[in-house]
């Protein structure tokens, strides 16, 4: 579930920075790439960087769990004096909906069996056998976790790990945002390591903003599959495709996924999927979800959801196809 092992593939057509109609920023943040747009404002240009280094800095001390000195770090180690801020309480509150949602396919405790298949920042283990198998599974699952009251993290067990990679990306995304609307921006996009908001129209054309969706099915050049527009919502993508696999007897495409209720490594026949919400902390979320759900159940809970949609690449029989919810916008 890691945002860390999977790619995202959403980027924007990127229009030719006009000083006269719209300010670009570019940089590198939590582990990739990131592009902020907006029209000009009356918030200097250094000004919003500023602001902008400095959310960056507050939710990595928060939530990253590559910095050591960062609060679930410390929580991580059995530190029970932490009390956290604002950006952990609303994070920990949407991880405890989704987890709810998807029946605990969606699980941040799954960072335990993540750093042990060596797909984290902690040691990996050298073979995962079945007195490890039985000890990470009794100390992984999100119902043995709380937040009290007063900000304090309780844990059934002092080894549960806790990794919100999964959705922290997608989070600051919309904080980036919110701080652009009350400096005034009306028109902007943000984006960090392809998980996007974008909000209004494109300043330098008066028209939505485009978004473009890679083809899985590419292999050294970049291909797309999917363009669609982007107004006042967002979208998040996730999947692993570029590590995807053939199978030796049936020829099939397939790829890995770490299931948190059992914590095994599963085929999974999809290869991405992208989901369009309101914000993006909850599409960075759901489109974690759907690559560990089968298939099948995540078309399912995705059409339940109020003002949640999907698109997913599969492939079956060897084939790349697409599928889309009822509300996909084409």
């Amino acid at each position: 579930m890691r945002k860390l092992i999977l790619i995202s593939f959403l980027f924007v057509f990127v229009n030719c920075s006009d000083s006269k109609r719209v300010q670009v920023h570019q940089g590198y943040a939590l582990g990739t790439s990131y592009s902020i747009q907006y029209g000009l404002i009356d918030t200097s240009y250094d000004e919003v960087q500023q602001g902008v280094d400095s959310l960056f800095t507050v939710i990595n001390t928060s939530m990253s769990t590559y910095v050591p000195t960062s609060d679930i770090s410390k929580i991580n180690k059995g530190d029970t004096s932490i009390a956290v801020d604002s950006h952990f309480k609303t994070v920990f509150a949407k991880a405890t909906s989704v987890w709810k949602t998807t029946d605990g396919f969606f699980d941040p405790t799954v960072g335990a069996w993540v750093n042990a298949y060596g797909f984290g920042p902690e040691k990996p283990l050298n073979t995962l056998t079945d007195e490890n198998k039985a000890y990470l599974s009794k100390i992984t699952g999100w119902n043995t976790i709380e937040l009290t009251e007063l900000g304090f993290v309780k844990k059934q067990y002092a080894e549960t790990y806790l990794d919100f990679n999964a959705l922290a990306k997608g989070y600051t995304v919309d904080v980036i945002g919110d701080y652009l609307s009350r400096l005034g921006a009306v028109n902007f996009l943000v984006e960090i390591g392809g998980e996007i908001v974008a909000h209004g129209v494109s300043p330098k054309t008066a028209a939505p903003w485009r978004i473009a969706i890679d083809d899985p099915n590419q292999q050294e050049e970049r291909d797309l599959i999917q363009v669609l527009t982007l107004k006042d919502e967002a979208i998040a993508t996730s999947g692993n495709y570029r590590k995807s696999r053939i199978d030796s007897v049936t020829g099939e495409r397939y790829v890995h996924s770490i299931n948190p209720l059992t914590g095994n490594a599963v085929k999974s026949n999809v290869l991405s999927a992208s989901v369009r919400a309101a914000n993006c902390m909850t599409a960075d979320a759901y489109a974690t979800a759907l690559m560990v759900l089968p298939f099948e159940k995540s078309k399912a809970l995705i059409e339940r959801l109020p003002q949640i949609e999907a698109y997913w690449v599969t492939s079956f029989n060897d084939s790349i196809q697409e599928h889309f919810s009822t509300g996909w916008k084409q």
